[in-house]
This record gives C-alpha cells, structure tokens and sequence, in this order.
C-alpha cells in the first residue's frame, strides 16, 4: 500500500512538473536558509555549556559609581577570591584570570613571535573549567613561577612535530619560560580564550616584588584586574552571597560604600549582562525569530499552491471514493505527496548548506562546521524538517480528502476553493512579513550609516596608532624623525587608545561632593599636542601648555562637569587619585566607547612620562610612507619585535563588527525572504491564469485589452498586498524602536521609510503578477477556447 502511495505521488509530481518545482524551489530555499539561521542561534546558546559543571560556576562582577555615573565593572579585586573560599563554605574553588601585558615577545631557535592572547591564571583554571591537557600534568600546571602552558595550535607554531614538554622559550629577550603542559584548543563556544597561560603567582611576583606600601595580593583593594570565577557547592543557596562577599570587601577597604558585588552564571555570560538584562540574547531572539518567518512563509507557499490546485484534483478524490477510497487512505495519500517533496527538498537544502557553510561563516563571523556525526546538528535539521512538514501537509490533505464526490463531479466545488478566504489571508501574512523584513533592513542600514557618520568631537581620518614599548622614553628623537618624513602631519601620545577607553577610576574629589557619592571617570594621560592634533574644542579654559605645573592640571569633558554640578569649573579645585590640582579646561564631550553607551565623566591629565601609545597623522595619499617611517623608528628601538599598527578608523569599525555582521545577514534574509514570498505569488498567478484560460479568451473576442486583462488578473493579488502593508507597518515600528533601544545614540524612525518598504513590496508583487498576467493575456483566444 505504502509503496503504491510513493508511485502514484511520484507521478503526480513529474506530470505537474511546473508547480512542483515552484514548490521544491521555495522549499528548498527556506528549509536551507532556516536551518542556517537555527545553526547560528544553536552555536550562540551553547557558549560555556560544555563543562560539566557549568551550572555551578559563576562570574563575579562589580557595580560600581553613583548616580549617572554607575557602571558595572567585569573584573574584581585579587584578594576576593581566596578570602571567598576560606570564609564562604559555599564556595568551593575560584579561578583568577588577568591579561598580560608584560611577556608579548617569545623566541624559540631564533624566532620572535608577538602574542597578543596570553593570560595569566590560576591554576585552578584547569580543574574547576573542562579545559583537558594533551600532555602534561593537569592537576600541576604550573609547577613554578617560570611553566607555561601552551594550546595545541600554539605549540605546533613553535616547535611544529617536535615534542613541546620540556622546551624553552625567551619572553621579552631575557626571560625563560618552560612548556609544561600542552591544552586542547579552547573550544569556538567558550568564553574564556586564550593561546599562552603563565601562572598567576609570577603576576603576584612582578607586581608587589618591590612594593613599599605594604600592598599584596591578599590586601590590594583597589586593583580592579581580575576576571573572577566562582565554584559553589552543588545545590548551594544563593541567597545572600553577593552581600556577604560585599562584606568582606568592605571589612577590608571601608571607603568603597559605592560597591556591590554581581553574581552572573557562567551559561549565561555570552548574552547577558551581569545586572540580568539583555546582550546578545536580543539579536538571538531576532534571528529565531526571522528563521521562523522564513519556514512560515516557504510553507506558506507550498499549501496556497496545494489548496488553489486541489479545484483540479476534485474530480480524481471524487473518482478515487466512489471506488471506495476511505477518506483516512486520501489523507495519508497526500501526506505522501507532501512528504515526498519535502524530502527532495530536504536533500537539496541540506547539500546547499553544505556548500555554503564557508561563505555563511565568512559573512557570519562562526566558524560553523557541517559535522555529520554530531547529533547537534541533527536536531537541528530534524525538528526544522519535521516541523516545516507538519504544517505544510495537514491542511491541505484535510482539504483534499474532505470532497463530497458527487458535488465535486458537478464542479460544485471549484467556486469554494478559488474564493477560499484561508488562503488570502496566507497572501498577506507571507507579504506582512516581508514588508516587516524590508523595513527592518532599512532602518538597521541607516542606524549603522548614523554610527559611521556621527560627528564623535574628534578626527580619526588617517590617524595611525600603535603601543611605544622601547620607544617611549625616546619619544622627542622619535617625534622630530617622524615630522621630517614626508606624509606626515603631526605626532602626539596617550595613555590609553582614544577610540576605547579602558581605564575607570572613581579615586577622585573637588568642592562639593556629597558624603558618599562617587564620580566613575575615564582617566587618559595626555601631552599637550593631543587635543589640537586631534581637532577636539575647548568650551572653556586653556590647553596644557607643555610647563610643569601641568601636572596638576586637569581638563575635564562636558559630561564630567555636568555630573560633578560645578559650575564656573575653570580654576576650581579637582584632585585625581593623590593629586591635587585644578581645572583648567572643559573639552567638548567626545565619543570614545560604542554608542551603544552613553557618554561617560572623562578627564585628562598631563602626564607625559605616562603615556606609552603614539598617534600619528597622515595625509590620505602618503599614508605608505608614514607607516615605512613609523616601521623604521620601532625597528631602531625594538629591533627584536614585530612592527603592529592599526589605523583608528579600523579600531572604530571593529566596535561595530557585530552590528555590521547583523546587520548585513539580516539584509540577506530579508531579501530571501521576499524572493521565497514572490514564488509563492508567482505560482498563484500562474494557477490563476490557467484556470481562467477561457474566460480570458473570452473578453479578447469582445475586444478587451491586454492591459484590461492584467488589471483584472492582478487586481486582488494587489488588494492583499495593500493590506499586508497596512497590518505590516505598526509591527514593524515597534520591532525596529525595540532593538534601537539598544543604542544610547540613534536615528529617529520616519514614516517614509515604511513607506518606502511598502512600495518597494507593491512594485515587487505587481512585477510578480504581471509577468504571468501579461503572459495569459498575450495568448491567441482560438487556443484559449479550443483547449478549454
């Protein structure tokens, strides 16, 4: 039985070799661009859920500052840790990591390499995450404080076949390390990263070696520097903890009353917050979301085309009961249909997929791998699969095995399901969507052109940028070499990189701060050529002048000002960490973090023998040789490391990377989207032409026009579009003002752009219709009537 199903569905689709391949097309297109985007989601939900006790582990993170200036700091105290463990009995183990800054260059037979991912950390890195050793003694890391650990890609770049256990390399020229453990490569879904790991008790060494304050790694309170990870006991209560590691924090530094601790579990890190609201998890519901509507509107077209070609059918259902077909056999004969072409289309998205995993991955920022062993990856395609037929096959097999067969041998059924209402409303769903879509990918092109675009208070135009090392304590030599070389328009240095500030403190005070209150600030250590090389405006004050008494010289952003209430700020008392000085200029509020985020408290202090990154300004066409004339300058004061430089346009457009990445993917899926939807029209259009064949021919002997007869073909298909747009418009304004909520600066939304996207889905329909319609209504009437 089940075999003579297959045949006769086989044959149903070869003899309507047309619709099946509208069918399969949008099938085949949705099905591939759906699981795509579930792979995506799939890979951005199982980040940190690999270790076995990733429910256990928690991130430790602070909040910070009062008023405006709160923020929430991703990296704690040193002291916290241990001080958790001996005290918390819920605290089973924690784990210190902290990026290293220290040890960049290694040599091994007489080759430098620059790491830019080396981190110290505890050893309790390897026990309490599921990071295994390939060789090496896992439960003894770091046996002293010169082992190294090496992931296996990085060892095969040092010493290739060779056994790496044992060998030596030299950090920075003159300081010995030896590999005593070699660690699978981190998996691509883990938060933590990195290619080095030297031991935490070497950063505690260098640190507080020759330290006079008395200041250790078990009483510094003030070094924010460490990502914190919290081991409890299974099944501990959470309840209290964060106040209780408040506690013991205040216990040891009273005057931090602005602090409180955040516990964030580790699953959770990737898209979330450490306050509870919404990362990445946001772009991860979107794109669910975007991958449902496109299996919705594939399935769409498949039971419009089903149900509007099931009037032809009616006579073969009719044929097939009265013979004494039960209504239960021409269901399950339909299913068979539907089930038929969906696995032709199954096969054909899946082989598309494959082939174009590495493009997907290119224009994704993934690094996705198709492996078919992986039951992932099946679950995946199958519950998309099943799914998509589930809700292609039911209804029309309802529809189609339901026939009254004496009604339908009269042809008193055609008229029913013609005029079916069901599928009119499939029509506009399937264009609502799309005009959602459209307008969607409107606004987020215009959200990232508003962030390139933005005045940020500073040029960045042909500003190159790169860390001194050696350089810096010959910087006026280099500084005079570099503005004799053609191509080069001015030098300056900072502390800090302008395009990301990372540096916060809240050590600060002047006349009228409230007991209690505490000011975040963006510290950057300046000279006195910074501010005019980069164009910024004073509104108030001087520059620094270059003089000693610079030094205590502050010059404050608006948002600082604004947020300490100082009024007449030129010349007030200001004092940064230990210093006491004044201010005696406020810079015009400048951008230096995404806009995602607001405009923070900044200040800059005149600090010269602090500053360890220079900036240097080309003009547009001799850029080449300003970076040939920076190369030879490092290569003069750091013979043995490579020369690395980023221009801050580059810097600037990696901020935005994600969003870009977002926004170009959901471009593409919209554009798939509306193309799938156009299919679907398509083959309406063409089944309506075909079951109006005579009527057509008809009102061409009475002397109608083709464009009478396009009109009249196309006119409701017109009529569903214009309401798609109508239902479309206030969806999709209140999507769009959802995700620009994510940005602290953001572009108004206009009418005109939806507007614009429902035009833009109008002239897409009527093109559609009106190929098929043109057509029908070019054909000779003689045909027409003879064939039907």
């Amino acid at each position: 039985m089940i075999r003579n199903y297959f045949r006769t569905a086989w044959r149903n689709l070869v003899k309507n070799r047309f619709y099946s391949l509208i069918n399969i097309t949008g099938l085949t297109a949705g099905l591939a661009v759906g699981i795509l985007i579930l792979l995506w989601v799939q890979d951005e939900l199982s980040f940190d859920r690999f270790h076995r006790n990733a429910s256990a582990i928690y991130k430790l993170e602070n909040r910070v500052g009062t008023g405006s200036s709160q923020q929430i700091w991703q990296s704690t105290v040193a002291p916290i840790a241990q001080l958790a463990r001996q005290e918390l009995p819920v605290v089973k183990d924690a784990v210190r990591l902290t990026f290293n800054g220290s040890y960049t260059v290694f040599t091994y037979n007489e080759k430098n390499f620059t790491e830019e991912q080396t981190v110290f950390a505890d050893p309790t890195l390897f026990s309490v995450f599921d990071f295994p050793f390939v060789q090496g003694d896992q439960a003894r890391p770091f046996p002293d404080d010169h082992a190294i650990v090496l992931t296996e890609t990085t060892a095969r770049r040092y010493f290739g076949d060779e056994d790496p256990l044992g060998k030596v390399l030299l950090a920075n020229g003159k300081t010995a390390f030896t590999v005593r453990g070699v660690v699978r490569d981190f998996p691509r879904n883990s938060s933590i990263t990195g290619d080095m790991f030297l031991p935490m008790s070497l950063f505690f060494h260098d640190m507080y070696a020759d330290r006079s304050d008395g200041k250790s790694k078990d009483n510094d309170f003030t070094q924010f520097n460490f990502a914190t990870y919290l081991l409890l006991q299974s099944g501990a209560p959470m309840a209290g903890l964060t106040d209780k590691l408040r506690q013991i924090h205040l216990r040891n530094k009273p005057d931090d009353t602005d602090l409180t601790y955040l516990l964030q579990p580790l699953p959770d890190v990737h898209l979330y917050r450490s306050d509870g609201t919404e990362g990445g998890m946001e772009t991860v519901r979107m794109f669910v979301l975007i991958a449902l509507l496109i299996l919705v509107i594939a399935c769409i077209n498949y039971v419009n085309l089903s149900t509007a070609r099931s009037m032809l059918r009616a006579k073969e259902v009719s044929m097939r009961k009265i013979v004494g077909a039960t209504k239960k056999q021409l269901f399950t004969q339909f299913v068979v249909e539907t089930t038929l072409l969906f696995t032709l289309a199954a096969l054909l998205a899946v082989g598309l997929i494959y082939g174009l995993i590495p493009v997907y991955n290119r224009l994704s920022g993934k690094q996705l791998i198709l492996d078919f062993t992986d039951h992932h990856l099946w679950e995946v395609i199958g519950m998309t699969i099943a799914g998509t037929l589930l809700a292609s096959s039911v209804y029309p097999a309802l529809l189609l095995s339901s026939f009254d067969p004496l009604k339908a041998m009269k042809g008193k059924v055609s008229s029913r399901i013609t005029e079916a209402g069901f599928r009119k409303l499939l029509v506009v769903t399937q264009f609502a969507v799309s005009v959602i879509l459209i307008a969607g990918t409107f606004i987020i092109s215009d959200q990232l052109a508003y962030i390139r675009s933005k005045e940020l208070g500073y040029d960045k135009s042909h500003v190159l940028s790169f860390s001194m090392r050696d350089m810096a304590t010959h910087y006026d030599a280099v500084k005079a070499s570099l503005l004799n070389q053609p191509g080069i328009t001015g030098v300056t240095r900072a502390s800090s990189n302008l395009v990301w500030l990372d540096n916060q403190t809240g050590d600060n005070a002047w006349d009228g701060k409230q007991p209690g209150e505490t000011m975040m600030m963006r510290p950057m250590a300046i000279d006195k050529d910074f501010i005019p090389f980069f164009g910024m405006q004073l509104r108030q004050g001087n520059n620094f002048t270059g003089a000693v008494a610079d030094s205590m010289h502050f010059i404050l952003n608006e948002t600082a000002v604004k947020a300490a209430r100082i009024s007449n700020p030129i010349g007030k008392r200001f004092r940064l960490w230990k210093t006491e000085g004044t201010i005696v200029g406020v810079v015009k509020d400048f951008h230096f973090a995404s806009m995602k985020q607001k405009i923070e408290p900044a200040i800059f202090y005149y600090h010269p023998a602090g500053t360890g990154r220079i900036y240097v300004k080309t003009t547009g066409q001799d850029a080449a040789l300003a970076i040939t004339a920076a190369g030879r300058s490092w290569k003069q004061y750091n013979p043995n490391v490579p020369f690395s430089y980023s221009f801050l346009d580059e810097t600037f457009n990696k901020l935005y990377e994600s969003e870009q990445q977002t926004g170009f993917l959901f471009t593409l899926f919209a554009t798939i989207a509306v193309l799938i939807s156009c299919l679907g029209l398509f083959g309406l259009a063409a089944f309506t032409a075909q079951v109006r064949t005579r009527e057509i021919g008809v009102r061409k002997v009475l002397g109608a026009s083709v464009a009478g007869i396009v009109q009249l073909l196309a006119r409701d298909f017109i009529r569903l579009v214009l309401m798609a747009i109508v239902i479309a418009v206030p969806i999709a304004w209140f999507a769009m003002s959802r995700w620009l909520q994510d940005f602290a600066y953001r572009i108004d939304i206009h009418w005109w752009v939806f507007a614009l996207a429902g035009v833009f889905a109008l002239v897409i329909a009527i093109l559609t219709v009106s190929f098929q319609s043109i057509r029908a209504a070019l054909m000779n009437p003689v045909r027409s009537l003879r064939s039907e």
